[in-house]
């Protein structure tokens, strides 16, 4: 680990093992501001003239990963973190802390760790709540993407009808999202969502309830697969979604959620993690092809997940 410049900033917290890094912002966050393969382009995107002080009240869009708490509101999500962030380290993982966000009493903070020989990057983001009241919130992960690629979300597996009488899992629409749009495909397997640069029109975004716990994003020969725990018993925000994915004209977002929880007042805490893994791969758009290519990422990120993140034993 080091602390040295990226980019615009001035300081930042490096990571890296010899095939990826990634870099945090230390003058405001908790904000991963970039993951990709040592020594090539950043697979997040960076939103350039922003003002990289710190101290203001407006919310700014840096760009990167951050950790937001849901459902959605512009007066308790949008709580500025443009102030600086302490960090620690403990056994190799790095833990950036947020101060305690004035208007609703909930700190943020974000751990890293990266796999000491293989492309994963464990990421767990955690909401303390250090308010008078209980809160129930639930911790939403935002990576938002460069632009130019595409985001990939499995469908439920194919069940043939009269086999299959119930419904496998809602599909979240939100009331600007145009379902004719371009960027959309539906198909089969996956869902996919293209983010094109420059595209005049309305934002998409759509939510679903996936119990692969899985979600991708495909650029220039690299996919980002991120990997998280569902709980089939959670109550999960937004009708039930625990992956949601964002695109307007200039990146696309991937997002996981957690359960909602009741968080007690004077420290209550909830945890929700993430892995990342990044391999070298062309994945084509078509269905067919794309389930073959994907098939090995998705074998050897899911055995790697759980030998870090093995499933609950079943209760008796």
């Amino acid at each position: 680990m080091d602390v040295k410049p990226y980019g615009a900033w001035s300081k930042c917290l490096h990571l890296s093992n010899g095939k990826v890094d990634v870099a945090a912002t230390l003058e405001v966050g908790p904000r991963i501001i970039r993951c990709g393969w040592n020594g090539e382009r950043n697979l997040f995107k960076e939103f350039d003239g922003q003002p990289t002080e710190s101290g203001t009240d407006e919310w700014r869009c840096y760009g990167g990963h951050r950790l937001w708490h849901a459902p959605e509101s512009m007066e308790r999500t949008y709580v500025p973190d443009n102030g600086p962030v302490e960090w620690r380290e403990s056994q190799g993982m790095a833990s950036l802390v947020q101060p305690v966000e004035k208007k609703t009493g909930i700190q943020k903070q974000i751990d890293i760790w990266l796999h000491p020989t293989r492309p994963q990057v464990r990421v767990v983001h955690r909401l303390r709540n250090l308010g008078v009241w209980d809160v129930e919130v639930a911790p939403w992960a935002l990576s938002v993407m460069a632009e130019e690629g595409r985001a990939i979300v499995p469908q439920e597996p194919y069940a043939p009808h009269p086999k299959a009488l119930l419904p496998a899992r809602p599909l979240v629409v939100w009331p600007y999202t145009n379902m004719t749009d371009k960027r959309i495909s539906f198909g089969r397997h996956f869902v996919q969502l293209r983010q094109i640069p420059n595209m005049i029109g309305d934002p998409v975004k759509l939510g679903m309830r996936n119990t692969a716990g899985w979600c991708a994003y495909s650029l220039d020969g690299t996919v980002f697969l991120k990997r998280s725990r569902f709980l089939p018993s959670a109550v999960y925000p937004d009708f039930g979604c625990n992956t949601e994915v964002f695109t307007d004209s200039e990146m696309l977002e991937l997002e996981s959620l957690g359960p909602l929880q009741r968080l007690a007042a004077g420290g209550g805490e909830v945890a929700h993690e993430e892995h990342w893994f990044l391999f070298w791969a062309h994945l084509p758009a078509a269905e067919e092809e794309l389930e073959r290519a994907l098939q090995p990422l998705l074998d050897r990120s899911r055995a790697w997940f759980e030998e870090l993140c093995p499933p609950a034993a079943p209760t008796a």
